[in-house]
C-alpha cells in the first residue's frame, strides 16, 4: 500500500479511493474566469484541480481563485523556484515540480521546507518528453526505466530535506512506455501515483488511449489519483476519468449496458440507448440498467442489471434483475423504464 498524503482535506495514498483531477485551460492570472471555470468542473465531479502558475501574477491569483472554490488548487511551476514559494504565500494546497528544471539544489531545498511548514505536499513530475540528458543516453531513449529513475531521483533529494509528503507521475504519450514505468514504480516504492497517458490525443483518441492505459493500471490496484488528458474541455477529461473508474469497479453510480446491435433488431436501438443514458445523466445512486435489441438473449445477458429494456417489433419487454415484467409499445419503453426506475425508490 502507498504512503498517505493530504492535499487541502482530500487524501491520496494509504488505501483511499482514487482522486479524479484536471487542469484548467484558463489564465490563472485571471482569476475571475479560472475560478469560473473550476466551479463547472466540481459540477462535473472533479476533486482536484491544477493551474498553470508561469508568472507571479498567476501566483498571486491562487488567493483570489481559493476564495470561489471548493476543492484542493494545485500549482504547476516549472523553471522558477520562486513562483513554488509565491504560490505556497497565496495557499496553494499542492505543488506540482519537476526538482531537475527549478535550478540548483538549494531550489529545491527552499521549496521542501516551504512546503513542509504548511504540509502541503508535492507531486514530481516526470515526462517522457523532458528527461534528463544523462537517462536518455544511459536507456537509449525515454524508457520507462529511464522515467522510474528519474522520478527516484528526484524523490530522494526531496527526501534528503527531510520531506516525504511526495507524489509521483510518470507519464508519456506511449500507452505501453506508461504503463510499465507504473508497474516498475509500484514494485518497488510505496510513494503514492497519480496516473495518466500524456499528450493523449483529441476526445476521441485520448479518451481510448487513456482507458488502455489506466484501465490496466487500475485493475492492477495501481493509482491513487488519475487525470485523463484530452484536447477538449477539461469538464470532458473529468467524464471520461468517472467513466473509466466505473467500468474497473472503483466507482458507482449509473452504470449502462447495451448490447452492439445485430440483424434481430428491429427498433431504433442506438437512439433508444442514446435516451436513456441522457435521462439517467444526472440520476443519484447506484444503478444498472440494459438496453438490449431483442428478447432472444437481452434479459439473459442483462441477468445483472436492475432494469433493462429489450426491443422486438414495434414494441418490447421492460425486464428487472432478469425477469420480464411486462410488454409495452416501442413508443413508451423509455417513459415506463422511467417509471419503474421512479418507483424502486419510492
Amino acid at each position: 500500500m502507498t504512503r498517505r498524503i493530504f492535499a487541502g482535506g482530500v487524501a491520496i495514498g494509504g488505501g483511499a479511493p482514487v482522486t479524479v483531477q484536471s487542469m484548467c485551460s484558463t489564465p490563472t492570472s485571471d482569476a475571475e474566469k479560472t475560478a469560473a471555470q473550476i466551479l463547472r468542473m466540481e459540477a462535473a465531479g472533479c476533486q482536484i484541480v491544477r493551474v498553470a502558475v508561469p508568472d507571479m501574477e498567476s501566483a498571486a491569483a491562487i488567493a483570489r481563485i481559493k476564495e470561489k472554490i471548493h476543492i484542493p488548487l494545485v500549482a504547476d511551476i516549472h523553471f522558477d523556484y520562486r513562483l513554488a514559494l509565491a504560490a505556497l504565500e497565496a495557499g496553494v494546497d499542492k505543488i506540482r515540480i519537476n526538482p531537475g528544471n527549478i535550478g540548483g539544489r538549494e531550489n529545491v531545498r527552499a521549496v521542501a521546507k516551504a512546503c513542509a511548514e504548511r504540509g502541503v505536499p508535492i507531486r514530481i513530475g516526470v515526462n517522457g518528453g523532458s528527461l534528463e540528458k544523462e537517462l536518455l543516453h544511459k536507456y537509449g531513449g525515454a524508457a520507462p526505466e529511464a522515467m522510474v529513475e528519474s522520478a527516484v531521483g528526484q524523490a530522494a533529494m526531496l527526501e534528503e530535506f527531510g520531506f516525504g509528503d511526495i507524489c509521483i507521475s510518470m507519464k508519456s504519450s506511449s500507452v505501453a512506455d506508461t504503463v510499465t514505468a507504473y508497474r516498475l514504480m509500484a514494485k518497488k516504492y510505496d510513494y503514492p501515483l497519480h496516473i495518466g497517458v500524456t499528450e493523449a490525443g483529441g476526445e476521441y483518441m485520448g479518451l481510448v488511449k487513456s482507458a488502455a492505459g489506466l484501465g490496466a493500471l487500475l485493475l492492477d490496484g495501481i493509482g491513487d489519483t488519475m487525470r485523463v488528458s484530452l484536447t477538449a474541455e477539461p469538464e470532458k477529461e473529468i467524464t471520461a476519468a468517472i467513466s473509466i473508474l466505473k467500468s474497473v469497479g472503483l466507482r458507482k453510480g449509473v452504470n449502462i449496458i447495451s448490447c452492439p446491435t445485430c440483424g434481430r433488431t428491429q427498433i431504433d436501438l442506438i437512439g433508444l440507448a442514446g435516451q436513456v443514458e441522457a435521462a439517467l445523466a444526472d440520476y443519484k445512486g447506484d444503478l444498472t440498467v440494459a438496453v438490449m435489441g431483442c428478447v432472444v438473449n437481452g434479459p439473459g445477458e442483462a441477468s445483472h442489471a436492475d432494469f433493462g429494456i429489450a426491443g422486438g417489433r414495434g414494441e418490447g419487454v421492460l425486464f428487472a434483475h432478469g425477469e420480464i415484467v411486462k410488454k409495452v409499445p416501442y413508443d413508451r419503453l423509455l417513459s415506463e423504464l422511467l417509471t419503474m426506475i421512479r418507483e424502486s425508490n419510492k
